[in-house]
């Protein structure tokens, strides 16, 4: 079982897309065991295949925080076929991560997420056309709204490209709110970094946003060139991988959301 996740183990919180293509590569298995449950584990819930706990590829038991999640997981063993499809399983493959990746290592994973702070987005504008500028405004504008007026996070925005320093008191009180468990602080990172923006993480992990919000903030831009000059196959296959992962992510957080914050 571990070499099927060997590849994907302790990389989609730090790097999502390089996650998807390695686990196009991963090996396939043929499936080996009759049922998947979830038992009681210390701390949390274990999931068992005809009796044995999974573990991490490193060998590492893997202990899910709540049942909902755990069943969800098991339901991903109990889908799969003759063969065990990796791609198939992205809180499997999430589980994983946290385990490898980011119980240990909760301060270096936030701060990797806290960077986006400096360069979110959100904060670049499009100065033309007005169809695009009234479309980032729709979904941009009510999260800055959101984050100045909960968070007490006041940025600047900026035309174009050009880097615009942030108010250090902003950064410091969006980071204060920051996700503080390792599942949660994993979730929260592959958001960001799938989104581009650690303030649309923080708008769905705080139940501002739904993840289908989000993900088409995240997507303003992209949607509207693909409106203007078609849809290019391989961007949208990309996006459709970079999908699965992101909805598993935002599944973390929703369930995860009275912890957070």
């Amino acid at each position: 079982m571990r070499e099927l996740f060997d590849e994907a183990a302790g990389q989609s919180p730090f790097d999502p897309q390089e996650a998807v293509r390695r686990q196009y590569r991963a090996p396939q298995r043929k499936r080996f065991y009759a049922r998947a449950d979830v038992t009681d584990a210390d701390g949390g819930f274990s999931i068992t295949l005809d009796g044995k706990s999974i573990r991490s590829p490193s060998g590492t038991p893997i202990v899910v925080p709540t049942r909902t999640i755990a069943e969800t997981i098991a339901a991903e063993w109990n889908a799969q076929g003759g063969t065990i499809d990796p791609l198939t399983m992205p809180l499997t493959r999430f589980a994983n991560s946290v385990v490898e990746g980011v119980i240990g290592r909760i301060d270096e994973v936030t701060a990797d997420a806290a960077k986006f702070l400096g360069s979110d987005m959100l904060f670049y504008r499009a100065g033309y056309p007005e169809t695009l500028v009234a479309r980032e405004g729709q979904h941009w504008d009510p999260v800055l709204f959101w984050a100045a007026d909960t968070l007490g996070a006041h940025f600047v925005l900026a035309e174009g490209i050009m880097h615009v320093t942030q108010p250090e008191p902003a950064i410091g009180a969006a980071r204060a709110v920051f996700p503080r468990d390792p599942w949660s602080v994993a979730a929260f990172h592959v958001v960001t970094t799938l989104t581009g923006s650690a303030l649309l993480a923080l708008a769905l992990a705080h139940g501002f946003r739904d993840e289908d919000q989000v993900w088409a903030a995240a997507h303003v831009d992209e949607d509207w060139n693909s409106e203007k000059w078609g849809v290019d196959e391989e961007v949208a296959a990309r996006r459709a991988a970079r999908l699965v992962d992101f909805k598993a992510a935002a599944g973390i957080l929703k369930a995860l959301r009275p912890a957070v914050g």
